[in-house]
Protein backbone atom coordinates (compact mmCIF):
# COMPACT_ATOMS: atom_id res chain seq x y z
CA UNK A 1 0.00 0.00 0.00
CA UNK A 2 1.19 3.58 -0.60
CA UNK A 3 2.01 5.98 2.21
CA UNK A 4 -0.65 8.68 2.08
CA UNK A 5 0.17 12.39 2.04
CA UNK A 6 -2.15 14.36 4.31
CA UNK A 7 -3.59 17.71 3.32
CA UNK A 8 -4.75 20.42 5.71
CA UNK A 9 -8.16 18.74 5.85
CA UNK A 10 -8.84 16.98 9.16
CA UNK A 11 -9.01 13.46 7.82
CA UNK A 12 -6.99 10.24 7.70
CA UNK A 13 -6.99 7.22 5.41
CA UNK A 14 -8.41 4.03 6.90
CA UNK A 15 -5.97 2.44 9.40
CA UNK A 16 -6.28 -0.85 7.51
CA UNK A 17 -4.39 0.76 4.61
CA UNK A 18 -1.17 1.06 6.62
CA UNK A 19 2.07 -0.49 5.43
CA UNK A 20 3.13 -3.83 7.02
CA UNK A 21 5.33 -1.92 9.49
CA UNK A 22 2.35 0.24 10.48
CA UNK A 23 3.26 3.44 8.59
CA UNK A 24 0.05 4.97 7.24
CA UNK A 25 0.55 8.62 6.29
CA UNK A 26 2.82 11.63 6.37
CA UNK A 27 2.27 15.36 6.65
CA UNK A 28 -0.52 17.33 8.23
CA UNK A 29 0.09 18.97 11.59
CA UNK A 30 -0.11 18.36 15.33
CA UNK A 31 -3.09 20.57 16.14
CA UNK A 32 -5.27 19.19 18.95
CA UNK A 33 -8.16 18.37 16.61
CA UNK A 34 -5.98 16.24 14.32
CA UNK A 35 -4.33 14.45 17.23
CA UNK A 36 -7.67 13.61 18.84
CA UNK A 37 -9.05 12.34 15.55
CA UNK A 38 -5.94 10.22 15.03
CA UNK A 39 -6.19 8.55 18.44
CA UNK A 40 -9.89 7.88 17.96
CA UNK A 41 -8.96 6.01 14.75
CA UNK A 42 -6.13 4.02 16.34
CA UNK A 43 -3.43 6.21 14.74
CA UNK A 44 -0.55 8.02 16.45
CA UNK A 45 2.31 10.32 15.38
CA UNK A 46 5.90 9.14 15.62
CA UNK A 47 8.83 10.85 13.90
CA UNK A 48 12.28 12.20 14.66
CA UNK A 49 12.76 15.97 15.05
CA UNK A 50 13.51 17.51 11.68
CA UNK A 51 11.92 14.64 9.74
CA UNK A 52 8.50 14.69 8.05
CA UNK A 53 5.54 14.13 10.37
CA UNK A 54 4.66 10.42 10.20
CA UNK A 55 1.46 8.67 11.32
CA UNK A 56 1.28 4.99 12.33
CA UNK A 57 -1.26 2.25 12.97
CA UNK A 58 0.64 -0.99 13.65
CA UNK A 59 -0.84 -4.47 13.42
CA UNK A 60 -0.68 -6.15 15.89
CA UNK A 61 -1.09 -3.61 18.68
CA UNK A 62 0.40 -3.85 22.17
CA UNK A 63 -2.08 -3.28 25.01
CA UNK A 64 -2.47 -3.83 28.75
CA UNK A 65 -5.77 -4.76 30.35
CA UNK A 66 -5.91 -2.49 33.43
CA UNK A 67 -7.32 -5.24 35.64
CA UNK A 68 -4.66 -7.70 34.44
CA UNK A 69 -1.55 -5.67 35.26
CA UNK A 70 1.17 -8.07 36.40
CA UNK A 71 3.01 -7.22 39.62
CA UNK A 72 6.07 -9.37 40.36
CA UNK A 73 6.95 -10.49 43.87
CA UNK A 74 9.90 -8.09 43.98
CA UNK A 75 7.75 -5.19 42.82
CA UNK A 76 5.14 -6.00 45.47
CA UNK A 77 7.86 -5.68 48.10
CA UNK A 78 8.82 -2.25 46.74
CA UNK A 79 5.17 -1.16 46.85
CA UNK A 80 4.77 -2.38 50.45
CA UNK A 81 7.83 -0.44 51.60
CA UNK A 82 6.11 2.81 50.64
CA UNK A 83 9.30 4.34 49.35
CA UNK A 84 7.52 6.00 46.44
CA UNK A 85 4.36 8.09 46.26
CA UNK A 86 2.10 8.70 43.27
CA UNK A 87 0.25 11.75 41.98
CA UNK A 88 -1.79 12.40 38.85
CA UNK A 89 -1.68 15.52 36.69
CA UNK A 90 0.45 17.44 39.17
CA UNK A 91 3.59 17.89 37.02
CA UNK A 92 2.75 17.19 33.38
CA UNK A 93 5.40 19.53 31.96
CA UNK A 94 8.08 18.02 34.20
CA UNK A 95 7.11 14.47 33.20
CA UNK A 96 7.19 15.04 29.44
CA UNK A 97 10.48 16.94 29.77
CA UNK A 98 11.98 14.09 31.81
CA UNK A 99 10.84 11.54 29.21
CA UNK A 100 12.89 13.47 26.65
CA UNK A 101 15.87 14.28 28.87
CA UNK A 102 16.44 10.78 30.23
CA UNK A 103 16.60 9.32 26.71
CA UNK A 104 19.03 11.99 25.57
CA UNK A 105 21.16 11.47 28.70
CA UNK A 106 21.49 7.79 27.77
CA UNK A 107 22.62 8.72 24.28
CA UNK A 108 19.37 7.55 22.70
CA UNK A 109 17.34 9.32 20.07
CA UNK A 110 13.95 10.76 20.93
CA UNK A 111 10.82 11.64 18.98
CA UNK A 112 10.01 14.26 21.63
CA UNK A 113 11.15 17.35 19.80
CA UNK A 114 9.82 20.79 20.66
CA UNK A 115 6.89 20.40 18.26
CA UNK A 116 5.72 17.19 19.91
CA UNK A 117 6.18 18.54 23.44
CA UNK A 118 4.18 21.66 22.60
CA UNK A 119 1.41 19.56 21.02
CA UNK A 120 0.91 17.40 24.10
CA UNK A 121 1.13 20.39 26.39
CA UNK A 122 -1.82 21.83 24.47
CA UNK A 123 -3.72 18.56 24.86
CA UNK A 124 -3.00 18.61 28.58
CA UNK A 125 -4.29 22.16 28.96
CA UNK A 126 -7.47 21.17 27.10
CA UNK A 127 -8.03 18.18 29.41
CA UNK A 128 -7.09 15.25 27.16
CA UNK A 129 -3.44 14.50 28.02
CA UNK A 130 -2.63 13.28 31.52
CA UNK A 131 0.45 12.44 33.56
CA UNK A 132 1.37 10.07 36.35
CA UNK A 133 4.16 11.23 38.68
CA UNK A 134 6.30 9.00 40.91
CA UNK A 135 8.02 10.78 43.80
CA UNK A 136 10.73 9.86 46.26
CA UNK A 137 10.09 12.40 48.99
CA UNK A 138 9.96 15.64 46.95
CA UNK A 139 12.01 14.43 43.95
CA UNK A 140 10.34 13.38 40.70
CA UNK A 141 11.94 10.00 39.98
CA UNK A 142 9.57 8.45 37.44
CA UNK A 143 6.39 8.90 35.50
CA UNK A 144 4.48 8.57 32.27
CA UNK A 145 1.97 10.48 30.19
CA UNK A 146 -0.68 9.74 27.61
CA UNK A 147 -4.03 10.70 26.14
CA UNK A 148 -7.45 9.73 27.50
CA UNK A 149 -10.48 9.30 25.25
CA UNK A 150 -13.57 7.54 26.49
CA UNK A 151 -12.43 4.69 28.73
CA UNK A 152 -9.11 4.17 26.96
CA UNK A 153 -5.66 5.44 27.91
CA UNK A 154 -3.24 5.93 25.00
CA UNK A 155 0.22 5.73 26.53
CA UNK A 156 2.95 7.82 24.95
CA UNK A 157 6.17 7.69 26.98
CA UNK A 158 7.57 6.92 30.43
CA UNK A 159 10.82 7.49 32.31
CA UNK A 160 12.58 6.49 35.51
CA UNK A 161 15.44 7.87 37.57
CA UNK A 162 15.22 5.13 40.20
CA UNK A 163 14.93 1.39 39.72
CA UNK A 164 11.28 0.32 39.41
CA UNK A 165 9.96 3.91 39.42
CA UNK A 166 8.34 3.69 35.97
CA UNK A 167 6.85 0.28 36.84
CA UNK A 168 5.36 1.79 39.99
CA UNK A 169 3.80 4.53 37.87
CA UNK A 170 2.29 2.11 35.36
CA UNK A 171 0.93 -0.17 38.09
CA UNK A 172 -0.60 2.81 39.86
CA UNK A 173 -2.18 3.99 36.63
CA UNK A 174 -3.56 0.53 35.80
CA UNK A 175 -5.13 0.16 39.22
CA UNK A 176 -6.76 3.58 38.97
CA UNK A 177 -8.09 2.81 35.49
CA UNK A 178 -9.36 -0.60 36.59
CA UNK A 179 -11.40 1.10 39.30
CA UNK A 180 -12.93 3.34 36.62
CA UNK A 181 -13.60 0.29 34.36
CA UNK A 182 -11.31 1.46 31.55
CA UNK A 183 -11.19 -0.82 28.53
CA UNK A 184 -7.44 -0.81 27.91
CA UNK A 185 -4.07 0.93 28.04
CA UNK A 186 -2.62 1.33 24.55
CA UNK A 187 1.13 0.67 24.59
CA UNK A 188 1.47 1.01 20.79
CA UNK A 189 4.56 -1.20 20.25
CA UNK A 190 5.74 -4.13 22.39
CA UNK A 191 8.95 -4.51 24.37
CA UNK A 192 10.13 -6.93 27.09
CA UNK A 193 9.54 -4.34 29.83
CA UNK A 194 5.86 -4.08 28.92
CA UNK A 195 5.44 -7.85 28.52
CA UNK A 196 6.81 -8.32 32.03
CA UNK A 197 3.94 -6.16 33.29
CA UNK A 198 1.26 -8.15 31.50
CA UNK A 199 1.11 -6.50 28.08
CA UNK A 200 -0.14 -8.54 25.15
CA UNK A 201 -0.59 -8.10 21.41
CA UNK A 202 -3.96 -7.98 19.68
CA UNK A 203 -4.85 -7.46 16.04
CA UNK A 204 -5.56 -4.00 14.72
CA UNK A 205 -9.15 -5.03 14.04
CA UNK A 206 -9.58 -6.18 17.64
CA UNK A 207 -7.92 -3.00 18.90
CA UNK A 208 -10.33 -0.78 16.96
CA UNK A 209 -13.24 -2.87 18.23
CA UNK A 210 -12.03 -2.41 21.80
CA UNK A 211 -11.79 1.36 21.30
CA UNK A 212 -15.45 1.46 20.34
CA UNK A 213 -16.31 -0.71 23.34
CA UNK A 214 -14.46 1.84 25.45
CA UNK A 215 -16.58 4.68 24.12
CA UNK A 216 -13.96 6.06 21.72
CA UNK A 217 -15.70 7.25 18.58
CA UNK A 218 -13.99 9.01 15.62
CA UNK A 219 -14.22 12.73 16.31
CA UNK A 220 -12.11 15.87 16.02
CA UNK A 221 -13.52 17.20 19.31
CA UNK A 222 -14.58 14.43 21.69
CA UNK A 223 -15.79 15.24 25.18
CA UNK A 224 -13.13 15.61 27.86
CA UNK A 225 -12.30 12.54 29.90
CA UNK A 226 -10.89 12.87 33.43
CA UNK A 227 -8.23 10.43 34.56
Amino acid sequence: MPVFALSQDLSFPAPEWAEPDGLLAMGGDLCPERLLLAYSLGIFPWFNPGDPLLWWSPDPRCVIEPSAIRVSTSLRKVLRRGRFSLTFDQAFAAVISACRETRLARGEGTWLGDEMVDAYQRLHHSGFAHSVEVWEEKELVGGLYGVVLGRCFFGESMFHRRTDASKIGLVGLARRLAEKQFELIDCQLPNPHLFSLGAKEISRAEFLKRLRMGGVMPSVRPSQAPL
